[in-house]
């Protein structure tokens, strides 16, 4: 299997993370956002929307990371980061669905405007949009934080694929001025996120 990704890109080391975890072998395709490779026909063959990452398995293309996890883990099943459980598996997809639509419009928002744009040469700041994204991040962080009480997982009692996504936007937490400080559920619990030796093996050199 090749993955096609931008590995400084939070969406593609989980991916890579995941994989390396279950010990699932990857053929990493670089593209490089900042030259525009995501806007060549070639790589547009594979996915249209431009975005990576993607999986190719043969003949067949899987463009979305959480998509790709779930494929990718089930490469390995059974295993406790997507086991055969439905009840399981549908709290697990909740928590995934919840990092697409809630906790990476907080996260995203944070990490342009406070160390994406410089890379670009994108301009400074915008502090109206840094305000917007520190309020978002409050809300869901603090959700977040609420549910990590007395909890060493995201679902159940073991490490699965919820804990990957929603983990991948903290990488940059510090660069990005993400407003942690309250937040010591959150901490501890992305602290041991941190010392998995897929993490660290995964870890962006940007």
């Amino acid at each position: 299997m090749q993955l096609y990704c931008f590995p400084p890109s939070p969406n593609s080391r989980k991916v890579q993370a995941l994989a390396l975890h279950l010990g699932i072998p990857l053929e990493i395709r670089v593209v490089n956002l900042p030259a525009g490779e995501q806007k060549t026909p070639e790589y547009l063959k594979i996915n249209r929307s431009g975005r990576t990452p993607t999986l190719v398995d043969g003949d067949f293309k899987l463009p979305e990371s959480n998509a790709i996890m779930q494929y990718i883990a089930a490469q390995a099943s059974p295993n406790a980061l997507w086991p055969n459980d439905d009840r399981v598996r549908a709290r697990i997809l909740a928590w995934l669905c919840w990092q697409l639509d809630h906790w990476n419009r907080a996260c995203n928002l944070l990490t342009w405007e406070n160390m994406v744009k410089k890379f670009f040469n994108a301009g400074e700041p915008d502090a109206a949009e840094v305000k917007r994204g520190e309020q978002l991040f409050n809300t869901y962080a603090a959700e977040l934080n609420t549910h990590l009480e007395g909890r060493k997982h995201l679902v159940g009692n073991n490490l699965t694929l919820a804990d990957f996504a929603v983990a991948a936007p903290l990488e940059y937490a510090d660069a990005a001025h993400f407003p942690m400080g309250m937040y010591g559920n959150i901490r501890r619990w992305y602290a041991d996120i941190a010392k998995l030796d897929a993490w660290q093996k995964t870890a962006p050199r940007v």
